[in-house]
């Protein structure tokens, strides 16, 4: 009981200090779950506006997303060729492979595997990575990528990658009928359910990633 009203005492103390700028930060030592940094979102690319008919017009005072562009912008330049078979997103952090076709066509769960059991030497990579050090992206990972003011491949200008299609990537990302997972299509930058167990060896296409550095 005596160590349970210490802990509510750390608890309250930590409220009182924080009142005062409105940030709540609760204290690990009080059995508090960690708070998790909000996530900015990105500006979409798009700096281009239409009409209804697919005309380019002038943006200004549409209100259309070229107009607004909302969002945190990408940084210049959005990726880095790390030399080693790597790519990392100067935006998000993340590091990817430069090959976007090292493994070809593949249902979702070979998808899964293929992903987990990348290591070097594996396409082209030097980067002294192992096993379980790259998986198959989520949906809005991959989504990041994307850059709405392209196409074919909806990719920003000047990416250093490699063997990109305009074709859809499987996500690790499963939709709600849960027989389908989310892909995203390169070519168009939409997102889209795919069949898991539609083909087992056939499918959308690859591309791994690996965390924050």
């Amino acid at each position: 009981m005596q160590k349970n009203m210490r802990k509510l005492g750390a608890v309250l103390i930590a409220a009182v200090i924080t009142a005062g700028v409105g940030i709540w930060v609760p204290l690990a030592s009080a059995g508090a779950r960690e708070v998790k940094p909000k996530a900015p979102v990105s500006e979409t690319g798009q700096t281009q506006c239409w009409d209804e008919g697919g005309l380019p017009i002038s943006c200004m005072g549409t209100g259309q997303d070229g107009d607004i562009q909302a969002g945190v912008p990408f940084p210049s330049p959005r990726f880095t060729d790390n030399g080693n078979g790597t790519v990392r997103d100067n935006l998000t952090g993340l590091i990817w492979l430069k090959d976007a076709n090292c493994f070809g066509e593949q249902g979702w769960a070979n998808a899964l595997w293929a992903a987990q059991q990348l290591a070097v030497p594996q396409c082209d990579l030097t980067d002294g990575s192992v096993t379980s050090d790259w998986r198959l992206p989520n949906v809005r990972e991959l989504q990041s990528l994307i850059d709405f003011d392209r196409h074919l491949p909806a990719l920003p200008t000047g990416h250093p990658f490699v063997g990109v299609l305009a074709t859809r990537y499987w996500s690790s990302t499963t939709a709600a009928s849960a027989t389908e997972a989310w892909t995203i299509d390169l070519g168009t930058g939409g997102t889209f359910p795919f069949d898991k167990p539609s083909n087992p060896v056939l499918g959308p296409h690859v591309w791994p990633v690996r965390g924050r550095e």
